[in-house]
């Protein structure tokens, strides 16, 4: 048994980054990780193309800024020099191979009791902690929908979180399901290694270029998200025209409007646009249902595939193992309450990652956690 004044669950980016900030608080804090390496979604669930989508202003931890010669959107692996750089500056060291099994509020010693496992020495460990920070964040495990007769399909099945490119998918018929940034990214990549490749498109969503975003984003310094909207929707006319006749219709709401009250991005746009417009790519409705390897979909066309690649995003698992977490989550292991107050719950739980916001979404949690549980913990010693 350990007593230690914080305990951080996951060493993603956002466990990182309160740990940097607790270490300038000069706060104690254990940092647990079911992984054997931090970030690791990044090290081990990322495709090989990868690049930061957003400019390098809008991605960096706390008080670790790009450097001017930086690219402006930075590939993963430089990303990931960064993640290294960043954990050896503030030493930060996370107890890996420790998957949570729960945590609840010991009400008699007004404690956080965390029980851990040991998948090394197979022992269960248990934490006493006085501030329970959650920073699993929103993307613990690979979301794959429950199709009538997937578990019948006979071909490869494969999450976005475990693709790495399209070189074995060479001259073979993929499907990709799921039409956000990562399942448009994929589907370019499949194209470019010679598969023949197809796209589930169900719902509207925005296109935009990256400079358009990094415009954008710039321009909300200084305009309303409804003028921004207008500009960046122009602009994305003006390149891409009407795409609704390519099976790609755009949403009501404007871009930004719709990322600050849904967490939806916009798609940006890698060149998959342009195979769509020539046919590389082609675009299908919903799925209906899957017979062998054949898929059926929602306009009764029916396809084979040799393979289908489900984009189709993450889910959160913290209400597998918070047995208290009504005191900052819903039933669907994400926040209760909404930007920007959805990073403080009740006897000094927090969560960190959860606003949809990406990495400068985690900066801004992470530094507001940290600065809270200094007051009070400062007041008591």
């Amino acid at each position: 048994m350990e007593t230690v004044a914080v305990l951080i669950v996951g060493a993603g980016p956002s466990g990182l980054a309160i740990s940097a900030c607790l270490t300038l608080h000069s706060i104690p804090f254990i940092i647990l990780e079911r992984e054997d390496c931090y970030a690791s979604l990044w090290k081990k669930r990322t495709y090989d193309r990868l690049s930061l989508h957003l400019a390098k202003e809008f991605c960096h931890l706390p008080f670790a800024k790009h450097p001017r010669t930086a690219k402006t959107y930075i590939p993963k692996d430089a990303f990931l020099r960064y993640i290294d750089d960043y954990v050896s500056h503030f030493k930060i060291n996370p107890r890996y191979h420790r998957s949570v099994e729960s945590a609840e509020l010991d009400k008699v010693q007004g404690k956080w009791r965390i029980e851990a496992h040991n998948i090394i020495d197979e022992k269960m460990e248990v934490y006493f902690a006085n501030f329970l920070v959650i920073a699993s964040g929103e993307n613990s495990e690979g979301y794959i929908p429950d199709i009538p007769g997937l578990d019948g399909f006979q071909g490869e099945i494969v999450h976005s979180s475990h693709y790495k490119s399209g070189l074995k998918y060479q001259n073979k018929d993929v499907l990709v399901v799921g039409c956000g940034n990562s399942g448009m990214e994929v589907a370019y990549d499949l194209s470019n290694y010679h598969a023949r490749t197809f796209i589930v498109v169900r719902s509207p969503f925005h296109v935009l270029t990256k400079g358009i975003v990094h415009l954008g984003m710039s321009l909300l310094k200084w305009f309303s998200v409804d003028a921004v909207d207008k500009v960046t929707l122009l602009l994305a006319r003006f390149i891409y025209g009407n795409l609704s006749k390519y099976g790609i219709h755009q949403p009501k709401l404007g871009p930004f409007v719709q990322k600050v009250l849904t967490g939806r991005s916009p798609v940006i746009d890698v060149g998959t646009v342009k195979k769509i417009k020539s046919g590389e790519i082609k675009v299908l409705p919903g799925i209906s249902r899957i017979n062998g390897n054949n898929v059926v979909f929602d306009d009764s066309k029916e396809i084979k595939f040799d393979a289908i690649v489900f984009a189709t995003g993450y889910k959160s698992t913290v209400t597998r193992w918070l047995k208290d977490y009504k005191y900052i989550m819903n039933e669907d292991g994400m926040p209760k309450e909404s930007f920007p107050s959805h990073w403080k719950g009740e006897n000094g739980l927090h969560c960190a990652g959860f606003s949809r916001r990406g990495l400068s979404g985690i900066t801004t949690d992470a530094m507001a956690i940290a600065d809270d549980i200094y007051k009070v913990y400062t007041s008591k010693k």
